[in-house]
């Protein structure tokens, strides 16, 4: 999956919020409405039950997620438990126009209907942009006095939009862990940069990244070749095609193998013609990779997405998490690198607006699609065998990143890229084991089944 292109990889409940208000947390879990209700009025303590085994407390202005009855459990029985975490979404860390422009290969629009009743906006943080940008994991990329003067157009609102993801999501992840990021901030002589927050050896998270791009310049010719293989009609001045390019992205590698895998990417693409209009379409997905099968967790995974994407069109799901399978699939193994999610490319219907508004959505579920099966899974006990199946699973991660990814690929191929960024999206360990093949009727083998046969989960 991808994020930025020519340097930058980084593709219910959250545990974390650390802004005392609770319009933010309403915010953060909208796609959760339908399995969370809340006072607006209060911020009581009484428990509300997401996934059985588990609650999430309001206390004051905090929020916090408990894990029920998994302490304790005997280090043999993780083996025997069928509800075993099945999400283990490993994913491609990697440059946000490496995605739109190295996607030839599976060129496929995301074209839906335009006569969908239109969804009600996501609201976006009201206040000025400088008092925003204090809550982010560093300044943005772009220059704060900019931002403010463009405050309505569409690249600095999707910047804000990704600057909030990236410090949502670390905040949760910190919060859980009890680690703390490490935030590096990068720039690209052709024009732009971008921020790479990562904490590596953590209590929970072995290796977690979460990336925003912000890069702009002009177009490659062998990127407008690749641009104009997948039907678009461009015309430069001068042989010059200005283009912006941003997005998030992250990829989280758990310690724990009951504890999934999880990887997102959103993103957005400018070009600017020779008569100056502007062809623009955005991009991303959010899915998991698992280790062990667990219905419950599945679920609640697909149908915390299915309900972001119901408010906008009844199509994007399905066909959304379609194109997500077929993405994410190891041809050399036959089998596809996890349970999937929801992945779209160059979606630029029915509006820009409405398209933003989508992508707003999306990038929301991230902490309550996440967080509440981490917390769940954060007792649980795994066996020295167990870890050496997530080893061989991380394994064919890496295999689907560096053979088949596009982002990965383009952005290694592409003069400036910032390697630790796109190398970013690989876990610390991994193993291979010649001719590996599980037991018939263990529960690695069940997983291995729901692979090489994906499956609907709502």
């Amino acid at each position: 999956m991808a994020t930025i292109v020519f340097c930058s990889v980084n593709k219910t409940a959250q545990a974390t919020v650390r802004r005392c208000s609770m319009s933010h947390f309403k915010r953060l879990a909208s796609s959760a409405a339908s399995r969370l209700t809340l006072s607006p009025s209060s911020c009581s303590s009484k428990p509300l039950t997401l996934l059985p085994g588990s609650r999430w407390l309001s206390r004051g202005c905090g929020v916090r997620f408990v894990s029920q009855g998994t302490a304790g459990r005997a280090a043999g029985c993780g083996r025997a438990r069928r509800g075993a975490l099945a999400l283990s979404g490993a994913a491609a860390l990697t440059a946000a126009v490496a995605g739109f422009l190295a996607n030839a290969d599976h060129f496929q629009r995301a074209d839906m209907a335009t006569k969908a009743p239109r969804a009600a906006a996501e609201k976006e943080p009201q206040g000025d942009i400088s008092e925003r940008c204090r809550g982010f994991m560093s300044p943005p990329v772009t220059e704060i006095g900019v931002l403010q003067e463009s405050s309505g157009e569409m690249r600095t609102r999707m910047e804000m939009l990704i600057m909030e993801t990236q410090a949502d999501f670390c905040n949760a992840l910190q919060e859980v862990d009890g680690g703390t990021f490490k935030v590096d901030r990068w720039q690209r002589n052709e024009g732009g940069g971008g921020i790479s927050c990562v904490m590596q050896d953590g209590k929970v998270f072995e290796k977690a990244g979460v990336n925003v791009s912000v890069v702009f310049g002009n177009l490659t010719e062998e990127a407008a070749k690749q641009m104009r293989s997948r039907g678009k009609v461009l015309k430069g001045k001068d042989g010059k095609l200005p283009f912006c390019a941003m997005g998030v992205s992250s990829v989280i590698h758990p310690k724990n193998p009951h504890i999934p895998t999880v990887h997102f990417n959103y993103r957005y693409f400018e070009i600017e013609e020779e008569d100056g209009t502007k062809q623009w379409w955005f991009g991303g997905g959010t899915d998991l990779t698992p280790i062990y099968v667990s219905n419950e967790d599945a679920s609640h995974f697909h149908r915390t997405l299915k309900e972001a994407c119901d408010k906008h069109h009844p199509q994007y799901y399905p066909d959304f998490k379609k194109w997500c399978d077929r993405y994410f699939y190891i041809r050399h193994r036959g089998e596809t690198r996890g349970i999937g999610g929801i992945f779209f490319d160059d979606l630029d219907s029915p509006s820009q607006e409405e398209a933003f508004d989508f992508v707003k959505s999306c990038a929301r579920t991230v902490v309550p699609c996440y967080l509440p099966i981490v917390y769940k899974h954060l007792n649980d006990t795994f066996t020295e065998e167990e870890k050496a199946w997530q080893q061989v699973r991380r394994g064919r991660y890496v295999e689907f990143n560096l053979v088949y990814d596009r982002g990965v690929k383009f952005g290694l191929a592409t003069p400036g890229s910032r390697i630790e960024s796109i190398l970013m999206s690989l876990p610390l360990t991994a193993r291979w084991e010649y001719m590996h093949e599980p037991a018939k009727g263990s529960l690695e083998a069940e997983m291995l089944d729901v692979l090489r046969n994906p499956k609907e989960w709502v």
